[in-house]
């Protein structure tokens, strides 16, 4: 019996890491045109109009977003300073999705990073506790990715070497394959930063770093790594759920505009974690 080598990785979503090409990672490909006549983003800011860089006051504002042919007579500013602008009310408006708890913050300090990041990759400690805080209290039997990689691990060591057989390498992937992999779209992170700064993941690793087995206890070290895309596709700006919220509107624009060009970004997370068990367990 071939016992399996470690660290190995078992599973790995379809989606790519660094995946540069997808749709949400455009920017600065759309014209004044195209925003208006495909998204209907005529009415963009309340402090502010992008397309013919003025500022706005409260008389300007229609009494519906949808109609919008209202143009700001104020003072005329330059492009730098509307996108300013722009950020500052992309940052105020976050408040709205971010109410309370450790991750509160993030958003704020990602849209400063879209700001000013020009499109390098993200990381942040916060991101990798919610990670970890997330995987380990999973507690379902049908959904955790941990508590189902627990029984195929113990249900698949061989006892009598002390080792992790080679070919059941596959069960290990199937395990990961049966739940649910750690997103950010519970009722909870509608209001604690998390669903906004993440929600949906783009690509999942998992990799099992080290095991350990004695007498008739192992010791797992396992290895999440996450990957999202800070940035929107067309298909998220036409939806109601985005379009209604200026917070969307300004980051779409921002994003997608080819006078603004903001350059969307990776989104990192690691977390590592031990899974523990003993013979016969997963039998029970």
């Amino acid at each position: 019996m071939t016992a399996l080598q470690f660290p190995c990785a078992i599973f790995r979503t379809q989606n790519w890491m660094d995946d540069y090409s997808a749709k949400d990672m455009c920017c600065g490909d759309l014209t004044e045109a195209q925003l208006k006549s495909r998204y209907r983003l005529d009415y963009i800011s309340d402090r502010v109009d992008p397309y013919t860089l003025t500022r706005r006051s409260s008389m300007d504002r229609p009494q519906s977003m949808f109609c919008c042919n209202l143009r700001g007579q104020g003072e005329k500013i330059t492009r730098q300073q509307c996108a300013a602008m722009l950020f500052d009310e992309f940052r105020s408006l976050s408040r709205k999705f971010s109410f309370y708890g450790p991750y509160r913050h993030l958003i704020e300090k990602m849209i400063t990073h879209m700001q000013n990041g020009n499109g390098t990759p993200f990381r942040d400690m916060a991101l990798d506790r919610a990670l970890r805080e997330h995987i380990l209290r999973d507690n379902s039997t049908e959904n955790s990715t941990r508590l189902l990689l627990k029984e195929a691990i113990g249900g698949n060591i061989g006892w009598l070497n002390n080792i992790y057989p080679a070919d059941k390498k596959d069960e290990l992937r199937k395990a990961i394959l049966k739940g649910r992999l750690p997103k950010f779209n519970r009722l909870q992170d509608n209001f604690n930063g998390m669903g906004i700064t993440v929600h949906d993941t783009w690509a999942t690793h998992v990799t099992i770093k080290s095991l350990h087995i004695e007498k008739d206890r192992y010791r797992a070290v396992v290895h999440y790594r996450v990957q999202d895309h800070f940035g929107l596709d067309s298909e998220d700006i036409v939806k109601k759920t985005f379009s209604q919220f200026h917070f969307f509107r300004i980051w779409f624009v921002l994003q997608r505009y080819n006078q603004f060009g903001f350059k969307p970004f990776m989104t990192n997370m690691e977390a590592t974690i031990e899974i523990t068990g003993k013979c016969n367990e997963s039998k029970k």
